[in-house]
């Protein structure tokens, strides 16, 4: 039985052999089919890691207050409905003294720049640094990791120490042959002292995540004067268990603050991290619909691509067929013989695809900077669906080679 099947297997491949150029175009086109597939679910979920990783380090248990919706509302041209006000610093303390819900911490921060330049013994930096102004718990409800040093505490916001934490990034640029740690560099003219180095977090979207500084809230105020600073708050609770009272607890006293009245919509948005990577599993969703749609497509091109080349491999084998006939050959065994020359082109295509899908997903995540990971889930489906596909092309030819007539086949010219 497995001698038989070898010989229809090298049979197949002297005849894949003697076809190569139509052989070679029919690999090619079941190849990209299988390369969209695979390629388009590759980005998607470097995509997905990315962000879903970015959103995720801020914990299950935490929420943020900030001017918008994460969707924000738009009408039909494109229009925002509504304009909200900005959180302002006056919002922002008078939310920290009102606001008292057990078991959790508040964050804030706001930006003050994406355009500084950062000044060390006579040594500066591209104008490209992000400046934030934070107080202690920024690190903690937003998932930020220090790997060398020590975090800010309650006394170095509340005194408003001139310290800092750097990203990872400056160790290539004014920090490549010193320690970092105790160092003074320059901001704006303002002298601060690094007690710490952020953990690497890469780039996401071009927005390079290493090439920042972390200033206490007050020093960030007193550099970055603009009157129209929009401050963000994160609240964290110890237990996700009382995370919903806490939210209606931040909305009612935000409201309060912002002096609404019962009947009026907020004018501000509140956003959890989960929230956030559900409506990115939402868009993954929809494209990964799409990258399906796109491959199914191609595929069924392929397949009758596939079949028509070996209606043409039959036709022309006609003679051959009726030789095996006389000699023996049982109807499933031709049947057998073509099936597996279907199969072994369609696993062909399937290779072609899923490398170059690979390679693109890789391509693309080290482009962006994202997470790549294997797209084990899509390899196999591609695998499943070209030996599917092959199947059911070979499936007539296969039927109409068994069923010659071994006379009339040995006619044949």
């Amino acid at each position: 039985m497995f001698s038989l099947f070898r010989e229809n297997v090298r049979i197949a491949l002297d005849s894949i052999r003697t076809q190569l150029l139509r052989t070679i175009l029919t690999i090619v086109i079941i190849g990209i089919g299988i390369w969209a597939l695979v390629g388009i679910l590759s980005a998607v979920k470097a995509l997905e890691n990315t962000i879903s990783g970015e959103f995720g380090a801020m914990g299950a248990n935490s929420f943020n207050l900030q001017r918008y919706e994460f969707n924000t509302q738009r009408n039909r041209r494109g229009e925002t409905r509504k304009i909200n006000p900005i959180i302002s610093y006056r919002d922002i303390k008078q939310f920290i003294d009102a606001y008292e819900y057990p078991l959790t911490q508040v964050s804030l921060s706001f930006r003050g720049t994406g355009s500084a330049e950062v000044k060390f013994e006579g040594e500066k930096t591209d104008p490209e640094v992000q400046v934030y102004g934070v107080n202690e718990n920024y690190l903690e409800n937003t998932g930020t990791e220090v790997d060398r040093g020590r975090v800010f505490n309650v006394f170095d916001i509340e005194n408003n120490n001139n310290v800092c934490l750097i990203g990872a990034d400056f160790l290539k640029s004014l920090f490549k042959n010193t320690d970092p740690l105790g160092q003074t560099i320059s901001i704006r003219g303002a002298k601060f002292k690094i007690i710490g180095v952020l953990e690497s977090k890469g780039s996401t979207f071009g927005n390079n995540q290493d090439l920042k500084v972390l200033i206490p809230i007050q020093a960030a105020r007193g550099i970055y004067t603009a009157p129209n600073i929009n401050y963000t708050i994160s609240v964290m609770v110890d237990n996700k268990e009382y995370l919903q009272g806490a939210q209606d607890d931040a909305i009612l006293t935000f409201r309060n603050v912002r002096g609404l009245s019962p009947i009026e919509e907020n004018n501000f948005g509140l956003e959890r991290s989960e929230d956030l990577i559900n409506r990115i599993g939402q868009i993954t969703g929809v494209l990964e619909t799409a990258a399906w749609l796109i491959s199914v497509i191609t595929i069924l091109g392929s397949s009758i691509a596939l079949m028509n080349i070996m209606l043409v491999s039959v036709t022309e084998r006609t003679r051959e067929i009726g030789v095996r006939k006389a000699l023996g050959a049982k109807r499933s065994t031709i049947a057998t013989q073509f099936f597996i020359e279907t199969i072994v082109i369609g696993q062909f295509g399937s290779i072609l695809g899923i490398s170059l899908g690979v390679a693109t997903g890789m391509v693309f995540a080290k482009l962006v900077d994202f997470d790549f990971s294997m797209p084990w889930a899509a390899m196999f489906a591609a695998t499943i669906i070209t030996f599917l596909i092959a199947v059911i092309a070979g499936s007539y030819p296969a039927f109409k080679a068994a069923k010659l007539d071994p006379i009339e086949s040995l006619r044949y010219e």
